[in-house]
């Protein structure tokens, strides 16, 4: 039964993958570094695994020596980035895990899936495909992954896939880029929508990247996103668009101090709002031109709640971009099965 779903898994994902044009950069297939048991050290990009035992991902652990092996046990590999790609959205794959895992990269948490005893949770179908953000990595240097893996029963490890970083071939063209580290506070203040507010308080997170993964395990609730943006005057007769990706769960989005659109709706109290699609939808506002300080600082403040599992901005397109741009992009997007059989079946000029 697993091998059929992770079958499906592997081929649903390489129709996706294809439609968002990913394009391996880096392979991470053949050797890994391996060890049953935990110990947290092993997450640390200075831990010497040079004792640990050699075995090939993608593969069962259980064909390579540790046959009946079910809990936990630890991936390590030291790859190398190439400066070029600095400027690249890049994304680690780690094809279907069986059954759980906790990724680092240079010790860093990146993304997890599935949930490790005594709360333990299955994500055995589930592809890993997670968004390394440039300020984790070190190009032209040694660079170390780490994944933490739990298997319940029958066959464990990193099992499928084609194991690399990629890229998207296909990202738009941004007037600005909003990627990176943001101002953060959990709670709720509708002050803090305001350029006045007081800085001190606030935390620094990255933006794309679940919070629970920055220092915030477990939160549920309400919290705030803040970053300042200087918009070139040049831009002043163009119709602009923010792009804030996918919000786990709802958000409300505010442009020097004045609302400009929002996703979903705040729990009245009791209210159980853990049914919704909301946290799936990319985020797009119109951004007023007549609110813009052109070629000056400008504040966006992001209110958002989460009702439960992960939350805040944590995947997507992070960005302001043309109209001429968002349209071009949605259409792709809207069709993306289309748009990849066009580019297959062009002729090579």
């Amino acid at each position: 039964m697993k091998v059929t779903i992770l079958y499906t898994c592997g081929l649903l994902f390489a129709i996706a993958a294809g439609a968002a044009e990913m394009k391996k950069e880096v392979n991470l297939n053949g050797a890994w570094r391996f060890e049953i048991g935990d110990n947290p050290a092993y997450a640390g990009a200075a831990f010497d695994d040079a004792h640990w035992e050699t075995i090939q991902a993608p593969a069962r652990w259980e064909e390579q020596g540790f046959p009946g092996y079910d809990g936990m046990a630890w991936y390590r590999k030291r790859f190398s980035v190439p400066h070029a790609l600095r400027d690249k959205k890049l994304y680690l794959d780690l094809g279907c895990i069986d059954d759980v895992d906790r990724t680092w990269v240079n010790g860093h948490l990146v993304n997890s899936s599935g949930g490790l005893p005594p709360e333990y949770e299955t994500a055995y179908t589930t592809h890993r495909l997670y968004y390394i953000p440039a300020e984790f990595l070190q190009f032209d240097a040694a660079n170390v992954v780490a994944v933490q893996v739990y298997d319940d029963f029958e066959s464990g490890g990193i099992v499928s896939g084609d194991l690399g970083l990629y890229s998207r071939r296909e990202v738009p063209e941004l007037v600005v880029d909003l990627s990176g580290y943001w101002q953060f506070r959990t709670g709720d203040d509708p002050a803090w929508r305001l350029s006045e507010t007081a800085q001190s308080g606030w935390d620094s997170l990255i933006v794309p990247l679940k919070w629970e993964v920055q220092g915030y395990p477990e939160y549920d609730g309400y919290a705030w996103y803040r970053r300042s943006v200087v918009i070139p005057a040049e831009n002043r007769d163009t119709r602009l668009i923010l792009a804030l990706g996918k919000i786990d769960d709802v958000d409300e989005v505010w442009f020097n101090g004045e609302r400009i659109g929002r996703t979903g709706h705040f729990p009245d109290a009791g209210e159980d709002i853990r049914n919704n699609d909301w946290w799936l939808q990319e985020r797009y506002y119109t951004i007023p031109a007549e609110r813009i300080h052109w070629g000056g600082e400008n504040l966006i403040a992001v209110r958002t709640y989460d009702a439960w599992i992960d939350g805040g901005i944590y995947d997507g397109v992070v960005g302001i971009m043309t109209r001429t741009t968002w349209l071009r992009w949605r259409r792709a997007a809207e069709n993306p099965l289309i748009e990849m059989l066009k580019k297959w079946f062009e002729p090579v000029e």
